[in-house]
């Protein structure tokens, strides 16, 4: 089975690079993934996935149907990316999918349009392989992962797979791994803190004095390896019918152990003991919410909330995979997500914890070049992960062959 695998992959590896530099030459920043959706379905179609389709979100799914309905194996990428930010600090076009030596550069190049051609392609590879499924293999592409929180996924979750009479019993995600088999993360949520008083000085004194309290507790230094755990923005003003508001926005690291409601709670006290010193001052804290639109015009509310998950190193899907992985050939090493930058997460959080899916990380890019000024993918890797992709795929949902049994100990 691997030395098919291996040999079809090779003769895939030039349209595998040709599509992930399309993917990064085209813009889309979250909320606006419309161009890129076209060019995936495009692929799927080509690639001769068994159905093609588009979601109310506009996820794009391509799925090759097994023997079996009820096992189910969900490959999930993003197609969003953040904005370039600062253009001037790009050697070349955030565009432009340069490639120079074995590094492909561009805007989402790791986080994650390499993973998403390598996830893509590893349905292909399988495909042309000619190794028969038991299970149902699903490829989706979602929206709104960086300024959605997930709500392409949410959607694709709730609404699109059980309408299809999928369940998918564990998800492999392609972010930024470097290869290795990753199996969660901490999370993090942004709060505002809303302070109003009878009038603009009261309120501009005492949401000084809080943001200086909440500021002092910050632990990261910029420039240094440390995570960022708290970030707090200073404090913006505006005048009411009763007098005026100022609200500070602050996001928070958070474990799994951590309850967000206590966290809440602690803000809360530290933000009215503060104000204390200034005068009558009403202090509400509360998870920031706001309507996002998605690009196929369709609303929806998203909480500023990233769950902290973490798959059981024993439990049987990663077993299964490092197992597969080692067998074919490439590297298995696990890890989880530093998640270095606040905001940054994945989609394993609202997989493990709200829908009960264990889940694994896999993908070709590097989190450190992630959400950074010349982002890039090792060009090798992106191939390397579309065998190791198609690896446990086979081995979660593939008929059994060389020795392998497909049993129900997952």
């Amino acid at each position: 089975m691997y030395d098919v695998l291996r040999g079809r992959n090779e003769g895939l590896k030039d349209d595998l690079t040709r599509f992930a530099r399309e993917l990064v030459s085209i813009p889309s920043v979250s909320l606006d993934e419309g161009r890129i959706a076209d060019r995936i379905e495009r692929e799927l179609r080509t690639g001769g996935y068994d159905k093609v389709c588009r979601d109310d979100a506009g996820n794009v799914l391509g799925i090759l149907f097994g023997r079996d309905s009820d096992r189910t194996l969900l490959l999930n990428c993003h197609m969003d990316t953040v904005t370039p930010g600062r253009t001037e600090l790009w050697k070349t076009s955030p565009y432009s999918g340069h490639i120079s030596g074995d590094r492909l550069y561009g805007l989402g190049a790791a986080d994650c349009k390499g993973g998403l051609a390598a996830q893509l392609y590893a349905g292909i590879l399988l495909k042309r392989a000619m190794l028969p499924l038991r299970g149902n293999l699903v490829f989706a592409a979602t929206v709104a992962e960086e300024n959605g929180r997930s709500a392409g996924l949410r959607t694709l979750l709730e609404t699109t797979l059980p309408e299809l009479n999928l369940r998918p019993m564990f998800a492999v995600l392609g972010e930024p791994t470097n290869l290795g088999l990753y199996y969660g993360h901490n999370g993090w949520f942004e709060m505002e803190i809303r302070v109003e008083a009878a009038d603009p000085p009261t309120t501009e004194n005492a949401a000084t004095v809080i943001y200086d309290q909440l500021a002092a507790a910050c632990s990261h230094t910029p420039g240094t390896d440390r995570p960022e755990s708290l970030v707090v923005s200073e404090p913006s003003f505006v005048e009411t019918t009763n007098g005026a508001r100022a609200t500070i926005h602050m996001a928070r690291r958070i474990a799994a152990a951590d309850d967000i409601n206590e966290v809440l709670g602690q803000v809360k006290q530290t933000a009215v003991l503060a104000a204390r010193s200034v005068g009558s001052v009403s202090v509400d804290v509360a998870i920031c919410e706001e309507t996002q639109r998605l690009y196929n015009g369709t609303s929806t509310l998203v909480r500023h909330v990233t769950h902290a998950w973490e798959t059981d190193p024993f439990n049987p899907l990663l077993v299964r995979a490092r197992d597969a992985l080692i067998a074919g050939g490439c590297e298995a090493a696990p890890g989880k997500w530093k998640l270095g930058r606040l905001g940054m997460a994945t989609g394993g959080g609202l997989l493990v914890n709200e829908f009960k899916v264990p889940t694994v990380g896999y993908g070709p890019g590097s989190e450190d070049a992630a959400h950074a000024p010349n982002e890039y993918v090792e060009v090798p890797n992106i191939a390397k992960a579309a065998y190791g992709t198609a690896i446990m795929a086979h081995s979660l949902i593939g008929v059994p062959v060389f020795g392998w049994t497909f049993d129900d100990d997952i």
